[in-house]
C-alpha cells in the first residue's frame, strides 16, 4: 500500500511539473519583510535615496577585479593568497564573519593590499530575513572585520547574490554599496580541465569586469586555484591590470581622459 501511494504521489508530482513543487512549498516566496519589496514603511532605516548595486564598472581602462567569497577557510584561502602574492595581484575578499572569527590566523598580516567586504555572519540567505535579522548578520560581520583588521567596511555581497528589500535597507543604513559580479568561475564544467577554466576567464573578460571565485568549499575550488597564475598572465598579455573592487569603482568615477 505504501509503495502504491508513493508511486501515485510521484506520478502526480511529475504530471504537475517540477516547477510547481517550489511554489507549493514556498521556496519561491521569501517573506515580504525580507525578500520582495524595500519595505519603505520602515522610514527610520532610510538614509539615502538609493543603494548602488554593481555587477561591473563602466570604464575604458583595461581593469578587472577578482573577488573571492565565503572564506577565510583552511586549504583554499592560503593557496589563493599565495597565488596572488606570487603574481603581485590584489583582490577583494567577501568574508563570512563566523569563518573570520575562527580562521583569522590564516589572513592576519596578509590583507594589506586586498579589499575586504561583508558576506554575512553565517552565509545567511539575507532575502529570507527581515530588516533586523539582516542588520544583526551584517553588523556582527562588520564588527569582526573591524576587530581583526581595523578597517571600515563599505562593500556588501549578499550570499548567493540574493537581493531583497530588507538587504537594500540594511545596506542603506550601514552605508554599503552592493557588489555582485559579471563573470563567475565555472568549476563544475571545467572540473577536469583547469586550463580550460583559465582560458574561459582570459578570453571573456572585458574592461570593468568583476569576477566571482571562492576561497571556501569542496575540492572543485582547485580548478580555480590551479588556474590563477595562468589567468593573471593571460590577462596581462591582453593588457589588463588587476585591481580591487574599490579601485575599480574609483576608476569608474574618475575616467582617464585621453589627450589629443
Amino acid at each position: 500500500m505504501r509503495t502504491a501511494l508513493a508511486g501515485a504521489a510521484g506520478v502526480l508530482a511529475g504530471a504537475a511539473g517540477a516547477r510547481q513543487i517550489p511554489h507549493w512549498l514556498g521556496w519561491d516566496r521569501p517573506p515580504v519583510a525580507g525578500g520582495y519589496a524595500a519595505a519603505a514603511d520602515v522610514l527610520d532605516a532610510v538614509h539615502h535615496p538609493g543603494v548602488t548595486v554593481r555587477y561591473y564598472v563602466e570604464t575604458t581602462e583595461q581593469l578587472v577585479a577578482f573577488t573571492f567569497d565565503d572564506g577565510p577557510a583552511p586549504h583554499w584561502t592560503p593557496m589563493v593568497l599565495d597565488a596572488l602574492d606570487a603574481a603581485d595581484v590584489p583582490a577583494t575578499f567577501f568574508m563570512v564573519g563566523s569563518r573570520l572569527e575562527r580562521n583569522a590566523d590564516l589572513v592576519r598580516g596578509r590583507m594589506d593590499r586586498h579589499g575586504i567586504g561583508n558576506h554575512s555572519w553565517a552565509h545567511d540567505d539575507l532575502a529570507t530575513l527581515d530588516l533586523n535579522g539582516v542588520l544583526r548578520s551584517l553588523g556582527r560581520t562588520d564588527d569582526e572585520i573591524r576587530r581583526q583588521f581595523g578597517r571600515r567596511v563599505t562593500l556588501l555581497r549578499p550570499p548567493f547574490g540574493h537581493l531583497g528589500g530588507s538587504t537594500l535597507l540594511a545596506a542603506d543604513r550601514m552605508g554599503y554599496d552592493v557588489v555582485l559580479w559579471s563573470k563567475a568561475m565555472r568549476e563544475l564544467k571545467f572540473r577536469d580541465d583547469p586550463m580550460g577554466q583559465a582560458r574561459d576567464i582570459v578570453d571573456s573578460v572585458r574592461p570593468g569586469s568583476i569576477i566571482l571565485a571562492h576561497d571556501e568549499g569542496d575540492g572543485r575550488r582547485l580548478v580555480t586555484v590551479r588556474g590563477l597564475a595562468v589567468m593573471f598572465e593571460g590577462l596581462r598579455r591582453r593588457g589588463f591590470r588587476m585591481v580591487t573592487v574599490p579601485q575599480l569603482i574609483e576608476a569608474g568615477r574618475n575616467p582617464v581622459r585621453q589627450a589629443y
